[in-house]
């Protein structure tokens, strides 16, 4: 999966507009980020990528990259 496939995922995940995230956008600016979207990717990291998510990991997450980077290859 490529990287812009991967960032459709997390836009469709918080019901965003195509093209609305770049790897250097900051969660933190996302009003979607919530906790509830943090749940839904735990459960998106499970289901596309069967990769188990904590929520030690969450907290590490500072922009869309990181969750692309910890979403493998």
């Amino acid at each position: 999966m490529t990287k812009e496939e991967k960032i459709v995922l997390l836009e469709e995940m918080l019901d965003l507009d195509p093209g609305t995230l770049a790897p250097e956008t900051a969660l933190s600016s996302i009003d979607e980020y919530d906790s509830m979207a943090k749940l839904s990717l735990i459960v998106l990291f499970d289901d596309e990528f069967s990769q188990k998510l904590t929520g030690e990991e969450i907290r590490t997450f500072e922009t869309v990259g990181d969750v692309i980077s910890a979403m493998g290859k």
